[in-house]
């Protein structure tokens, strides 16, 4: 397997969103996932990795330089990545690289090629110039325990000093260290109408929703025809 930057392969480019991310539908409709996310390739190529097995494109990870503006953003995802245009439009010099996401063809995934594409991303980090790179992390298992506080559910380890969560623990084990919580990584809003389409639920009801794939319940508010969602993720530090 090849693992090389979008600007070494730029005829890779058309098949980059060909791998489908394992998110819920309703996360296709946050705006920051339906307009900036997709223009990363173009922008940051060379910070866009892309892995092929022989012919076949199995794998990629995006991630976005920007300026640090002090702490951590308690809106992580959408966040970093609005800094990120910001400052390339403006001609900010960027100290720190975030991490976006990572996909893995679906006929792939359970081989351990997440792990690999990390590892790729925080070298091609340093082989940019930077001294740390930052991920705003979905856990993976936090789904299942969508009435469980982040803080709480980032927090617990293993008996090996571990965390209990599978991709935090690839994050820690690759080097990384937690730093804190974004209670607003991802937000998507829509009206009652838009999120019974998403997830076949009846959105009827004042109060948290708890739906499929979703990290913490959603706040459904009928008297005005809203719900929210609210995703937290952990930022973890990578120090290269």
């Amino acid at each position: 397997m090849e693992i090389t930057t979008l600007a070494e392969r730029p005829e890779l480019e058309a098949a980059l969103f060909d791998l489908e991310l394992s998110w819920p539908e309703f996360i296709d409709n946050e705006p920051i996932a339906q307009s900036l996310w997709s223009s990363i390739p173009e922008t940051f190529p060379e910070f866009v990795l892309v892995a092929t097995d022989g012919p076949d494109f199995v794998a990629r990870a995006l991630s976005v330089p920007f300026a640090s503006r002090g702490s951590l953003p308690a809106t992580g995802w959408d966040q970093v990545q609005i800094w990120a245009f910001q400052d390339h439009a403006t001609t900010e010099v960027p100290n720190l690289v975030s991490a976006i996401e990572i996909a893995i063809h679906p006929s792939r995934r359970g081989e351990g090629l997440s792990t690999l594409m990390l590892d790729a991303m925080r070298r091609n980090t340093r082989s940019q110039g930077f001294s740390e790179m930052v991920a705003p992390v979905r856990p993976n298992h936090k789904h299942l325990e969508p009435s469980t506080p982040m803080a709480e559910y980032a927090y617990r380890i293993r008996d090996d000093g571990l965390p209990e969560d599978p991709w935090l623990r690839v994050h820690i084990r690759a080097g990384g260290t937690i730093d804190s919580i974004a209670p607003a990584s991802m937000l998507v809003a829509g009206s009652l109408s838009q999120w019974r389409a998403w997830t076949d639920l009846p959105f009827d009801t004042h109060g948290p929703v708890e739906v499929p794939g979703a990290l913490v319940p959603v706040t459904c508010v009928p008297a005005h025809d809203q719900a929210i969602y609210a995703e937290p993720n952990v930022w973890i530090r990578h120090f290269l």
